[in-house]
C-alpha cells in the first residue's frame, strides 16, 4: 500500500466517523417541523399532525394520577388518651410548683413573677401572674380545680395539630358558671398553654390509600387524526404539546454531549472493523479511489436513511432498503465487503432503534439474501428476481418474529407484511437507479453495462468486425484466454473479457497496416522506414482511446487500450532502425516504445499477457503442449523482468495460475492435426511460397515487421 493510498484511507475513515456521528446526534429534519419548541415558548406557525397517531400520554397520565393522589385526605389515628393524661399530670406538677412559689415568704413579688415565668410550658401575661400571686386560698383552690377539670375535658376531644386554635376557643364554655372573672382568666390562659394535639397523621395508611388511588388511574391514550391541528400560531407551548410533537416525530431532539461521545465511539468501532478488513483482506481496494469514495458515500447515505426511517417509526422502519445497499456494494465494489458492511449496518440499525433485535434481524437477513440471490447482474430480470427473494425473506422474518400471541394484532401484522413486500420491490428499483448513477456519474462500470458492451451489435465492435476482421477474431481469442485466467485468480472475469474485446479497437482506423488484416501477404509497411512504421503501430493506442471516448466506453474499459501494451518496445523496427542508421546512437528508443501506462490492474495485465501469448503461439504453431507452455512461460517472464507488471497486483502465484489457464486454452485451439495425403500434397506444392508475416505481439525470436517484442 502506497503512502498516498494510506493517507486517503485515513481521511475517508475520519470523514465516515465524523459525518456519521453528526448525522446520528444532530437535529435532523424528519417530517413536518424542523424547529424545536420549548415549554413556555410561542408557536410561530400552525402545527398539524402529518399522520394519524395514537399514543399513551405520560404527561396527562401523570397529571391524572397526581389529582387522584391529592384527592385522598390525610388519615389520622384515633385520639391518644396518653397525651391527655400526660398533660393533666403536667398541670398538677405546675400547680405544685406555683403553690411553692406563692408560699415563699423570702421572695419578693418580682422574684416570684420571674420564677413562674421560668416554667417552660407557660407563657403568662403580667395580669395573669398577678392573679395567681394575689389570689386568696379559696380562689387559688378554685383555679387549680377548674384548670385540671377543663384541661381534662378539652383533651378528651380530637385535637389535630392544625386544630389547636379551635380547641383553645372551646375552653371558656368548659368553665363553671360560678367561677369568678379573675379566676376564669387565669384558668383559660393556663389551659390554652397546656392543650396539645392528641391525634396524628398515619403516614403509612395515608401513603397506601394514595398509592391505591394513583394506581387506579388507567394510562390516558391520546389520538391525533391526520392534519389535526396540534398548535395554532401564537399559542403558548405547554408540556403536553411538546409530548405530542415528539410522538409524531416533529420535535427535534436536544443535543447532548454524551450522545455525541457515545455515537462517535460506536461509529469509530464500525469504521475500525471495516478498515481492518480492507487492510487485511482487500488492500488492492485502497488503490481504487473511485470505489473508496463510492463506499463512503453509500455508507453515509445508509446512515442518513436509517436516521430518517428507523427512530420512532413502526412501518417506515420496515421499508428501509438494506438489500439495495447490500447489492450495490456487492456488484459495484466487492461481495465479501458487502457481507461485512451489511452485518455492521444491521448493528447500526439496532443501535438507533434502542436495541431492536427484530429490526436488526429483518435488515441483515434481507441484505444477505439480496447478495446471495443476485450473482452477476447480467440482465435486469436477475435484479427483479433478487427483489422477489428479498420480499419473501422479509415476509418470513416478519411472520417468525411476530408469531400470533395472546395480544395478536392482525391489522398490525398485515401492515408489516405489506411493508416487507414493498421493501423488496423498493430495493430492486433503487438498485437499478444506483447502477445507472454509478455508471454515468462516477464512471464505475456495472455488469449490466458490460453485458451491453459485449454484444456483437455494439456499434464499435460492429465497426471492428467489418473494418478489421482479423483483429476482431484475434480479440475474441484474447478475450477467451483472459477470461479463463481471470476466473482462475479471482479477478473480474466479465470486465476482463469485455476489455479484451476493445483492446485493439484503434486498429480500425488503419487496419491494413496490421498483419492480421492484410490479404495476399502484401505488407504495406515494407515501403516505410522503421520509425514511421513504429509510429503507425503505436498510434493504434491513441486512435483506440479517441474512438472509446467517441463511443462512450466506460473508463475501466478504456484502460485496457493503453495498458495492454504498457511501455513495451517494438523491437523489430527498433533493431531495423539501428541496422539502417549511419550513427545508431542517434536512434531514439522512445520513438519505438508505447507511451503506457503499464497495467494498473490485474485485469489489464491479464489482457497484456493473453495478447502476447496468443500472438506468439499462433505465430510459432507449436506441435505439443510442452512447446506452448515454453512460449507462454517465456512471454510471462519477459513481461515480468522488463517491469511491465510492476504496477499491478499480480503475485507469482497468480502468474502461475494464468500460465496454466493459457496453456490449457491454447492447447485446445492450436493442437496438432493429423495430416491427410491431400493436405501433404498441398503443403509440398506451396513449400516454396514465402511465409506470411507474423501477427503483432510475438517474441523477439519470431518478430515481424508489424509486431512488438
Amino acid at each position: 500500500m502506497s503512502g498516498l493510498a494510506g493517507l486517503r484511507a485515513l481521511i475517508m475513515g475520519l470523514l465516515f466517523i465524523a459525518l456519521s456521528s453528526l448525522i446520528l446526534v444532530l437535529p435532523f429534519p424528519l417530517t413536518g417541523s424542523s424547529e424545536q419548541l420549548r415549554v413556555g415558548g410561542v408557536a410561530q406557525r400552525d402545527v398539524l399532525a402529518p399522520q394519524r397517531i395514537t399514543y399513551v400520554s405520560e404527561i396527562q397520565t401523570e397529571n391524572a394520577r397526581e389529582r387522584a393522589e391529592a384527592s385522598i385526605p390525610e388519615i389520622y389515628d384515633p385520639p391518644d388518651t396518653h397525651v391527655a393524661r400526660q398533660q393533666v399530670a403536667r398541670a398538677r406538677e405546675i400547680f405544685d410548683y406555683l403553690e411553692s412559689v406563692r408560699a415563699d415568704n423570702y421572695a419578693s413579688p418580682d422574684e416570684k413573677r420571674q420564677l413562674i415565668s421560668a416554667v417552660e410550658d407557660l407563657t403568662l401575661s403580667d395580669g395573669v401572674l398577678d392573679i395567681l400571686l394575689n389570689a386568696d386560698s379559696e380562689t387559688w383552690s378554685e383555679i387549680e380545680t377548674e384548670t385540671i377539670a377543663a384541661l381534662g375535658q378539652a383533651m378528651r376531644a380530637e385535637i389535630r395539630p392544625n386544630q389547636l386554635p379551635a380547641a383553645r376557643r372551646r375552653v371558656p364554655p368548659l368553665l363553671g358558671f360560678d367561677v369568678s372573672d379573675g379566676a376564669a382568666t387565669a384558668i383559660i390562659a393556663i389551659v390554652n398553654d397546656l392543650i396539645q394535639p392528641n391525634t396524628f397523621v398515619n403516614e403509612e395508611r395515608t401513603a397506601e390509600e394514595r398509592q391505591t388511588a394513583r394506581e387506579s388511574v388507567q394510562p390516558l391514550v391520546v389520538t391525533y387524526e391526520q392534519n389535526q391541528r396540534i398548535l395554532r400560531a401564537g399559542d403558548l407551548v405547554v408540556l403536553e404539546d411538546v409530548e405530542a410533537l415528539e410522538s409524531l416525530g416533529l420535535q427535534e431532539p436536544d443535543f447532548e454531549l454524551t450522545d455525541l461521545l457515545s455515537d462517535v465511539a460506536f461509529i469509530a468501532l464500525i469504521g475500525l472493523v471495516i478498515g481492518l478488513y480492507v487492510l487485511r483482506f482487500r488492500p488492492r481496494f485502497l488503490n481504487r479511489p473511485r470505489y473508496m469514495w463510492l463506499l463512503l458515500f453509500l455508507l453515509l447515505l445508509c446512515v442518513a436513511l436509517i436516521r430518517l426511517m428507523v427512530p420512532d417509526h413502526t412501518i417506515l422502519a420496515y421499508l428501509f432498503p438494506m438489500a439495495a445497499f447490500s447489492i450495490m456494494v456487492a456488484v459495484l465494489i466487492d461481495v465479501q465487503l458487502s457481507i461485512l458492511t451489511t452485518i455492521l449496518t444491521g448493528l447500526i440499525i439496532g443501535y438507533i432503534a434502542d436495541g431492536s433485535w427484530d429490526l436488526t434481524t429483518y435488515a441483515v437477513m434481507g441484505g444477505l439474501v439480496g447478495i446471495f440471490s443476485l450473482g452477476q447482474v447480467e440482465r435486469v430480470n436477475r435484479l427483479l428476481w433478487a427483489g422477489v427473494y428479498v420480499s419473501l425473506t422479509n415476509v418470513a422474518v416478519v411472520l417468525i418474529l411476530n408469531a400470533p400471541t395472546n395480544n395478536f394484532d392482525s391489522t398490525g401484522l398485515l401492515q408489516l407484511v405489506v411493508a416487507a413486500v414493498a421493501n423488496g420491490i423498493f430495493s430492486a428499483s433503487l438498485t437499478l437507479i444506483g447502477f445507472f448513477l454509478a455508471g454515468n456519474l462516477l464512471g464505475i462500470i456495472t455488469s449490466l453495462q458490460l453485458q451491453e458492451l459485449a454484444r456483437p451489435t455494439q456499434p464499435l465492435l460492429r465497426q471492428l468486425l467489418l473494418r478489421a476482421p482479423g483483429t476482431y477474431h484475434h480479440s475474441l481469442m484474447v478475450s477467451n484466454l483472459a477470461e479463463q485466467a481471470a476466473e482462475h485468480i479471482g479477478a473480474e472475469a466479465l470486465l476482463t473479457r469485455v476489455g479484451a474485446y476493445y483492446h485493439d479497437v484503434g486498429k480500425t482506423v488503419r487496419p491494413y497496416f496490421f498483419v492480421e488484416n492484410q490479404m495476399d501477404g502484401i505488407n504495406v509497411q515494407d515501403r516505410l522506414d522503421p520509425r514511421t512504421s513504429a509510429q503507425i503501430i503505436i498510434s493504434h493506442v491513441k486512435d483506440g482511446l479517441e474512438l472509446a471516448k467517441k463511443y462512450g466506453l466506460p473508463r475501466d474499459v478504456r484502460a485496457f487500450i493503453p495498458e495492454h501494451q504498457g511501455t513495451g518496445l517494438i523491437s523489430f523496427f527498433y533493431h531495423q532502425a539501428l541496422e539502417q542508421a549511419d550513427d545508431p546512437s542517434l536512434v531514439d528508443e522512445d520513438d519505438f516504445r508505447y507511451p503506457g501506462p503499464k497495467p494498473q490492474s490485474r485485469e489489464t495485465a491479464i489482457v497484456m499477457l493473453a495478447d502476447s501469448s496468443e500472438a506468439a503461439v499462433r505465430a510459432a504453431n507449436p506441435g505439443s503442449v510442452e512447446e506452448i507452455d515454453k512460449i507462454v512461460h517465456g512471454i510471462i517472464n519477459k513481461k515480468l523482468t522488463s517491469g511491465e507488471l510492476d504496477e499491478c497486483d499480480l503475485t507469482t502465484h497468480d502468474l502461475a495460475q494464468i500460465r496454466g489457464a493459457f496453456v490449457e486454452m491454447l492447447h485446445g485451439v492450436f493442437h496438432p492435426r493429423v495430416k491427410y495425403p491431400e493436405e501433404v500434397k498441398e503443403e509440398l506444392a506451396s513449400g516454396a511460397r514465402a511465409a506470411l508475416p507474423l501477427p503483432e505481439s510475438v517474441p523477439a525470436t519470431t518478430a515481424t515487421p508489424t509486431g512488438e517484442e
